[in-house]
């Protein structure tokens, strides 16, 4: 038997009004947020020691690459001139163009300056010295960026190690009355040394490759400026 169009509407009333009634009774669950500071707060003393790390990663990395940065330029006309003055016997103008240059192959030149009249052997030493020395100055700090990219995550995972081992001793200190709550909190709270320790060390690798890069170039540079300084001795004057 086909039912009526009004059973049928009371049908479907009916059947609206229970849906509305049980989506109703449901429990509303609000959203649970986490920000990043609260993580922090919660990672321990050890995220003391990764934010003071992090933040002296970050002044070397800005204060090395304005210097190394700045060493790699190169003045075209620089070594033309000294050329010049070199042959036309003007050794002080030589000096002071040097000076005035304030960069590490401009202090290389003036190095083999001094020593011109000498074996070449001891001008090429004398500028590969002062060279080893420019390298060096701009290397400074590399060993932080390095100890920090291999030893910030091992600290974080040394606090994964003693939030987990205090989650343990939370579970057996509660007994049967332990909550899955109380050790999946324990264990979120671990790993968020181990996530800081990570970042703060791949930052610090990416920081010291891109500095050991520049500097290489900025070797490059000195060889370069070297052997074009050791061939402007050998050519005659004209």
């Amino acid at each position: 038997m086909i039912p009526s169009l009004d059973s049928a509407a009371t049908i479907l009333s009916d059947t609206i009004q229970s849906a509305a009634s049980v989506a109703q009774s449901a429990p509303v669950t609000s959203e649970v947020t986490l920000s990043v500071w609260d993580l922090c707060l919660k990672g321990g003393p050890l995220m003391i020691v990764l934010a003071v790390m992090s933040v002296v990663c970050i002044y070397i990395f800005v204060e090395r690459a304005i210097v190394v940065n700045r060493a790699a330029r190169s003045d075209e006309s620089f070594m033309k001139r000294i050329k010049d003055y070199i042959h036309e016997g003007e050794l002080e103008s030589a000096m002071n163009l040097c000076k005035k240059g304030n960069s590490p192959y401009a202090r290389l030149i003036a190095k083999g300056l001094t020593r011109i009249g000498r074996p070449m052997n001891d001008v090429l030493v004398a500028i590969e010295n002062t060279g080893n020395i420019e390298v060096a100055n701009l290397g400074k700090g590399l060993p932080w960026l390095a100890t920090t990219a291999a030893g910030a995550p091992m600290l974080g995972f040394l606090g994964t190690v003693i939030g987990m081992v205090q989650a343990f001793f939370d579970i057996a200190s509660q007994g049967t009355s332990a909550s899955i709550s109380t050790f999946s909190a324990g264990i979120y709270t671990a790993l968020v040394t181990t996530v800081a320790g990570l970042i703060v060390g791949v930052i610090a690798l990416f920081a010291y490759n891109y500095l050991v890069a520049r500097i290489n170039s900025v070797m490059n540079l000195l060889e370069g400026k070297t052997m074009e300084f050791m061939d402007l001795l050998n050519e005659p004057a004209e």
